[in-house]
């Protein structure tokens, strides 16, 4: 009888689920969406209970599957969008709707957490406060909804509530924990000293745990209404970037993951807990146990491509793109940046917008999308830029997402990066992460590296192009620029904003 393990990944607007065999191989797949709430502008919620639907449903079609007629599930694991405050009450229910990573209401909350905490910010938490993160929530949540803080008696991350309603257990990983500036990172242990300085009860906080500990079984009713075999093991899993560092293999010193989806992230696996980065890039506790990875973002990385797609009439990628080849590097003296949504690193500023610099006559649609790939890469440069200041070299870069789609944008990251490049044949994302952590507590293999050495196939490697490497080095010092130069500018411009 054939064995399996199944990832789930909560994201942001569907949740994914994978059947996976002992060599790696998906033996199906099964997803559902749901929807996103801005109530008001700035705002992004949803209701946790469409979540646990969701992926009740995608493990009904995943037990339907001709795979599991013959064969059987050993445990399942999760991958889940991070820092997003799902407040439970005394009986574990859901006191209002989740309040998600990509909320902004609580820029007043986080100077606060600033003016109290100060430097000892980031030397317990490792991150500085920013929207996103989950305590800057629970702040808010207290201010502006005082009657429903009352009732709170624990908090939870989007997919440690679905965990919990599918096995009973409460618990939270320590890569997710590490998201809600709640979590001495070094240390891996709620901080007594953050707590304190807000506040904040000790027992808001949920037991942590490994992310691939067994955490409980799938409920049996749960288990026969998906028509899979019990009993189960639920592991903790972890969060999305974790889980998307473990699906690519990532999981030692001097490789990098460049992750090219809505927003873009450039991370690096770490084995020191005391590397300091200065809160220049965010720096989390990883999937596999006592290792960490640092990361920075780029807000609107594949978003920008989404919007020039739509601003050139919604063609197809392969006419978008065309001719962008026969370009050469620099785009004819046209650059890019994509602010379109702020940015994250190394700017953390949600003011800032986008822009083309150097646009004449002469550039055409291929000169504009050459740009817009080039302008995305040097973004997520930035980071690789301040792990080489910090002393921290890369031999190889790992691509994964829609940047990875395209031999000519994986030559063009290769060429900025100036580093080896190299895609995925089997490519999943952090659903991949997810049974990865699931296969590991079952004992299939003796620990994630084993185990990525059965399940990551890498495929073509792209090596810098010494011409177009020589071009891009001179050309990133005046991206490097474009932040500065236009920083007052977009100010000034928000008053005209509708």
């Amino acid at each position: 009888m054939s064995e399996y393990v199944i990832g789930i990944d909560l994201g942001t607007s569907s949740v994914k689920a994978l059947l996976v065999d002992r060599e790696g191989n998906v033996a199906a797949e099964a997803s559902r969406e749901y929807p996103l709430h801005s109530p008001k502008a700035g705002w992004s919620e949803q209701d946790p209970e469409q979540w646990v639907e969701g992926t009740l449903a995608v493990l009904g079609e995943l037990g339907a599957s001709d795979a599991l007629k013959t064969g059987v599930v050993d445990g399942i694991s999760f991958s889940g969008q991070m820092h997003g405050l799902v407040l439970l009450d005394k009986d574990n229910r859901p006191l209002r709707p989740a309040i998600l990573w990509n909320d902004t209401r609580t820029t007043a909350q986080c100077r606060e957490i600033e003016a109290r905490l100060g430097g000892k910010l980031l030397d317990i938490a490792r991150n500085p406060a920013l929207e996103g993160f989950t305590l800057p929530k629970i702040l808010w949540v207290r201010e502006q909804e005082p009657e429903i803080f009352g009732q709170a008696a624990l908090f939870l991350l989007p997919k440690d509530y679905v965990r919990y309603r599918l096995c009973g257990t409460i618990r939270m990983d320590y890569s997710d924990a590490a998201g809600t500036l709640l979590l001495n990172v070094p240390e891996r242990a709620w901080s007594a000293e953050i707590l304190e300085a807000f506040g904040l009860d000790a027992s808001l906080c949920p037991p942590l745990a490994e992310s691939a500990e067994q955490t409980g079984v799938l409920l049996p009713k749960l288990a026969e209404e998906a028509g899979l075999r019990g009993p189960l093991a639920i592991f903790a899993g972890g969060a999305d970037n974790a889980c998307g560092a473990i699906g690519a293999g990532i999981l030692q010193e001097g490789e990098a993951l460049c992750s090219i989806g809505t927003s873009g992230v450039m991370l690096s696996y770490e084995s020191d807990r005391g590397r300091d980065y200065g809160g220049k890039v965010h720096f989390f506790n990883h999937g596999e146990k006592d290792a960490y990875y640092s990361m920075g973002v780029t807000l609107a990385a594949g978003y920008s491509m989404s919007w020039f797609r739509r601003l050139m009439g919604g063609l197809p990628y392969e006419e978008l793109l065309e001719g962008a080849d026969q370009v050469p590097a620099g785009a004819g003296g046209l650059l890019f940046a994509p602010y379109l949504a702020g940015e994250r690193t190394p700017h953390a500023d949600a003011a800032i917008r986008a822009s083309f610099i150097g646009l004449d006559g002469s550039h055409g649609r291929s000169h504009m999308a050459r740009a817009v790939m080039e302008g995305i890469t040097f973004s997520l440069n930035e980071t690789l830029h301040m792990y080489r200041e910090a002393g921290k070299e890369m031999s190889a870069v790992i691509s994964i997402g829609g940047g990875a789609r395209n031999p000519l944008w994986l030559q063009i990251q290769a060429d900025i990066f100036q580093v080896p490049v190299t895609a995925l044949a089997n490519e999943q994302g952090p659903g991949m992460g997810a049974a990865m952590l699931a296969a590991a507590g079952c004992g299939w293999y003796g620990d994630l590296r084993e185990c990525a050495a059965a399940f990551v196939r890498r495929g073509r490697t792209y090596e810098p192009n010494a011409a177009a490497a020589e071009v891009y080095e001179r050309l990133f010092p005046v991206y490097q620029q474009v932040y500065g130069a236009t920083r007052s500018l977009s100010e000034a411009l928000m008053t005209f904003r509708s």
